[in-house]
């Protein structure tokens, strides 16, 4: 038996996947004694293995730099958060969770808007100004045409980088863009029920331009009162000049007089979708809140 550290690339069907410095891939499972304590083992993350031939024992989670809930990573540099403008339409809200989950974990975000060819200009003005103002990065592609890919590739070459969004928005196709000798599985959107049908089934990194890049399931909702950010607040960005002026230090920025960020909002300083997400994602939280009080 050999003692080797290594990452995480792929965990399926109770079997994990782990990449050394080398390249050497074992395929590993978890030994009886982390079995019997409380650990979360997810793709990303760093663990020391015991080790013979092509498998190992996996016997220690080695600390993360950073944990992503949605979707579940470790140890990740970026998000590149993907959404199409139409089929399935862009939903505003799923995007503001999103970018919440990112900051709430310290990990910095990127958007991409896929399918531009079936988009307007004042919906793509719209979203600029969102979104740009605030500091994100926005970067329009049409990935069946190949357009908008090169600035992308750029910005996440020599990165880990987690894509995720919603089923059907083209996050396989992006990177299949990105990298032709990816060949990953494409979908399309179901006319039916109106969403993308799911293609990747795991969160699974692949070797990228010096870095990594990850396909990560897709969904249809994120229900925050399963997915609690501690700080919602502080995780929109824009509210913090502007949350310093309120009257109330514990201020959530929904009923009480004296707001600052309410007085924003009416000044046209924020977003008002972006407000109105905040006010959803904040009584989801609630919800979380008052189930564990039952507990």
């Amino acid at each position: 038996m050999m003692i080797q550290k290594g990452r995480i690339i792929k965990n399926y069907n109770g079997y994990y996947y782990v990449e050394t410095a080398d390249k050497t891939l074992f395929t590993c499972k978890v030994k009886g004694k982390l079995k019997q304590e409380r650990f979360s083992l997810v793709t990303g993350d760093f663990v020391e293995m015991e080790t013979s031939g092509t498998e190992g024992m996996i016997t220690q989670v080695l600390p993360r730099t950073n944990f992503l809930q949605r979707p579940l990573m470790a140890n990740v540099d970026l998000v590149v958060i993907a959404f199409a403008y139409a089929d399935p339409d862009l939903s505003f809200l799923m995007l503001d969770k999103l970018l919440a989950l990112a900051e709430s974990a310290g990990i910095e975000a990127i958007i991409v808007l896929n399918k531009e060819d079936l988009s307007n200009d004042a919906l793509v003005q719209q979203c600029q100004e969102i979104y740009g103002k605030i500091g994100y990065e926005v970067y329009n592609t049409n990935a069946t045409a190949g357009i908008g890919l090169d600035k992308l590739r750029e910005r996440i070459k020599g990165k880990i980088s987690v894509f995720a969004g919603p089923s059907g928005v083209g996050k396989s196709t992006l990177l299949n863009g990105l990298d032709s000798d990816l060949k990953l599985t494409t979908g399309q959107v179901s006319k039916k029920i109106g969403r993308g049908r799911h293609t990747t089934r795991f969160a699974q990194l692949l070797p990228f331009e010096g870095g990594y890049i990850a396909d990560t399931p897709g969904f249809s909702n994120i229900n925050l009162a399963e997915l609690p950010i501690d700080d919602l607040s502080g995780s929109f960005r824009e509210f913090g000049p502007y949350a310093v002026q309120c009257k109330f230090t514990a201020c959530t920025h929904s009923h009480e007089p004296g707001c600052g960020v309410k007085a924003a909002v009416e000044a046209g300083k924020i977003s008002a979708s972006r407000y109105n997400s905040y006010l959803r994602m904040l009584s989801e939280n609630a919800k979380s809140k008052e189930r564990n009080l039952k507990k």
